[in-house]
């Protein structure tokens, strides 16, 4: 028995299995003698519900969820290649494949509004982010995953060509002196109005960037509250597990207790009567050698 065949095991099974299981585990390994596996295993952190059903779509719906990978992969591959024709039809599939899995999962956990939101950000995750698809694909999940950067999009269309002037001044002699005459006046009116497009187009992707990083802190303290709340439940489950056991071996070991006063109350009365037989039938030996 290793720590991957116990982990396997145990992020298989529901949420409110997981503690005791765990436990049974953790014990089996010390019996065992491997103290430092039983320790291990002690570590694992119990699931929320909407990891565990995305862990158990790995075990039950493989071919599905690889599908869905499998999109993800092809899409990362389109997006790093800045191929719009194959990134739009990816995008396509990737969404219908997306709802499929997702109303998979779904449908065989029976989730809540809130822990089936978290499957589709985790799936979101899984299909833009490599790392977030390794650690989907392993079915070991303790939380829902979440993806913080930009998702994949087409790579921008070409710049239409500008358009020919009233008259085909464009094409024309005319035209071309036209522009070199008044050349230099229109590059000084043209000059404050890029500036001032280049400024607004910096402002505007600062106020990007702090929005998302303050959507970012958000979404880490969010996770940080999810994460102590879960391990709150599951140290309070622990809690109360433990005070039944605890309850239940200090009964039995006072039963065990009233038993032993009882068995020698009654061993000292039989050493007693044993104390008097043996004197008395030195009385009566005396007596018949006399």
């Amino acid at each position: 028995m290793d720590l991957d065949e116990v982990a396997d095991r145990l992020y298989g099974l529901p949420p409110s299995e997981f503690t005791a299981a765990r436990a049974a585990e953790a014990r089996a390994a010390k019996d065992a003698g491997d103290v430092r596996l039983s320790r291990a295993i002690g570590r694992l952190r119990k699931p929320t519900v909407s990891a565990w059903a995305v862990n158990r779509a790995v075990r039950e719906h493989a071919d599905d969820l690889r599908e869905l990978l499998a999109v993800g992969e092809e899409l990362r591959r389109a997006w790093e290649a800045h191929d719009a024709g194959a990134l739009t039809e990816v995008t396509r599939r990737r969404g219908a494949v997306s709802e499929r899995v997702a109303r998979l999962i779904k449908e065989d956990a029976g989730l809540s509004a809130a822990a089936a939101a978290e499957v589709d950000r985790t799936l979101d995750a899984a299909v833009v982010d490599e790392g977030a698809a390794d650690e989907v694909r392993r079915g070991r999940l303790v939380r829902p995953l979440e993806y913080s950067g930009f998702a994949p999009a087409p790579a921008p269309a070409a710049r239409p060509a500008p358009a020919a002037g009233a008259g085909g001044l464009e094409a024309s002699g005319e035209g071309r002196a036209d522009r070199r005459r008044h050349g230099g006046e229109r590059a000084d009116q043209e000059a404050p109005e890029e500036s001032r497009a280049e400024r607004k187009a910096a402002a505007e992707e600062r106020a990007r960037q702090q929005a998302e990083a303050r959507a970012a802190r958000e979404a880490r303290k969010a996770q940080e509250r999810v994460e102590a709340e879960a391990a709150y439940l599951e140290w309070r489950d622990a809690l109360a597990e433990a005070v039944r056991e605890h309850d239940k071996r200090a009964e039995k070991a006072a039963r065990l207790e009233r038993k032993l006063a009882k068995a020698q109350k009654r061993l000292r009365e039989s050493e007693q009567r044993l104390e008097v037989a043996r004197r008395e039938e030195r009385h009566a030996r005396h007596r018949l050698e006399s």
